[in-house]
């Protein structure tokens, strides 16, 4: 597999753009091609297998259509669901955002008490309390689902009286257990920040698992040897939907870079 080669990312529309911006931050000299889903999001409520065969149709587009040299699952209810899968199925390596968003979690905490927020999909597919389970670290999880959350963002409504009430409805469990740290374990979430952590209070450190992904992802391509160390990287931006408004809204939530969207059709097989 040769350095020039893409990475891959895909996501149910825009929140995986926090992965994206990390990514391009921390690996300036690497190509992306990213696909939103926004014809089809969200996923957080739709039944696992339905989320899985979306997953499994991007991520062979990205390698086959795009020759990508390794899959970032950037959409936390698909890594949740389709990770093991995709990993099985395809030959470059796969990557998701629940692992590492776990291990930066119960990093963080002093008291021990760390919550996690996602969609119905991801918190009732039990990922988070495997990934936290799975770090050895001795704390207590408590976990809330989040309806609404994604259709704000996708609606470009991340402040305002609505999501503020709507913000402390969902976040009352996890404020209750006293959490000190609080995943947000939806690639959308970022974009709430300010209102959650004003709900949440000063004392909860929130963690998004965008950097840490980007970290892992910087780690996998070294250790294959296909990083991609010279040169400015070329990005590459596909929607489902409404490419105008992909483009739009994908350039102030991402930046300068994303110039343009261009349409992804469902490969038939």
């Amino acid at each position: 597999m040769s350095p020039d080669a893409p990475i891959g990312m895909f996501d149910s529309g825009f929140g995986g753009l926090t992965v994206a911006r990390a990514v391009i931050d921390l690996l300036p000299h690497e190509n992306l091609v990213y696909i939103g889903d926004t014809g089809r999001y969200p996923y957080g409520n739709k039944p696992a297998d339905e989320v899985r065969r979306y997953a499994r149709e991007l991520a062979h587009s990205l390698v086959e259509d795009y020759g990508a040299k390794m899959i970032v699952v950037a959409c936390n209810t698909a890594a949740s669901v389709a990770l093991t899968d995709l990993q099985a199925e395809l030959d470059v390596p796969v990557v998701g955002v629940v692992e590492p968003g776990a291990r930066a979690l119960v990093r963080v905490t002093h008291n021990n008490k760390v919550g996690v927020i996602g969609t119905v999909g991801t918190i009732s597919s039990g990922a988070y309390v495997e990934a936290v389970r799975a770090t050895g670290a001795p704390v207590t999880l408590t976990s809330a689902a989040c309806p609404g959350f994604v259709e704000f963002v996708e609606r470009d409504q991340t402040t305002g009286d609505e999501v503020t009430v709507l913000a402390e409805r969902l976040l009352a469990p996890v404020r209750a257990a006293g959490v000190d740290s609080l995943l947000l374990g939806c690639t959308h979430y970022p974009y709430l920040a300010r209102v959650i952590s004003e709900v949440m209070g000063p004392g909860v450190v929130l963690v998004s698992s965008a950097d840490e992904t980007a970290f892992y992802v910087k780690e996998m391509l070294e250790s294959r040897g296909i990083a991609r160390t010279t040169g400015e990287g070329e990005h590459r931006f596909l929607s489902s939907g409404d490419i105008a408004w992909f483009a739009e809204l994908g350039r102030r939530l991402l930046g300068p870079e994303l110039t343009s969207a261009h349409q992804w059709t469902i490969r038939q097989k």
